[in-house]
């Protein structure tokens, strides 16, 4: 067989198992994650099945695009280094998938939770009375009356009529 063809099967096969590993891996650490973002475990299994297979359709058909490489490859080395090439654009590609789902998911939870703050878990029926912070004092005998000044210091309270 032809260099280009083992180079061809080389990058299938390490692209493929890389997809699947990093794909299961995030299935099984991401639910927790999910179960807390949607609050709902039936949702969150639904949406990360969902985001398993956009991950595998959007990975594979990248692999399967950048698979062709039109000039000869003569030598080894230059096998090598293309192969190196390809597989380093497949984990960008994953690293990239990776943290756009984590971001638009933790914007998703942050929105959910500040929806969740704003209403209270039940409406107000109505308003209590406004009460002072200190209630009068009645005046009494002996004692000055409203608004009326008290005694400067060292002088007795004036005597009552």
């Amino acid at each position: 067989m032809n260099i280009k063809v083992w180079m061809y099967l080389v990058y299938l096969t390490v692209s493929i198992g890389l997809t699947v590993w990093v794909a299961r891996a995030l299935s099984r650490n991401g639910l927790v994650f999910l179960e807390e973002v949607f609050a709902d475990e039936r949702l969150a299994r639904a949406v990360n099945n969902l985001l398993v297979v956009g991950f595998y359709l959007l990975n594979l058909g990248y692999v399967t695009v950048a698979m062709r490489h039109s000039e000869q490859v003569g030598s080894t080395s230059v096998a090598m280094e293309e192969l190196s090439w390809k597989i380093g654009l497949v984990l960008l590609v994953l690293g990239a998938l990776h943290f756009f789902n984590v971001f638009a998911l933790g914007r998703y939870r942050r929105n959910r939770l500040r929806q969740l703050a704003t209403h209270p878990p039940l409406a107000p029926v109505g308003r209590l009375p406004v009460q002072p912070a200190h209630p009068p004092v009645p005046a009494g005998p002996g004692m000055p009356g409203p608004g009326a000044a008290p005694p400067a210091p060292g002088q007795a309270n004036p005597p009552a009529r």
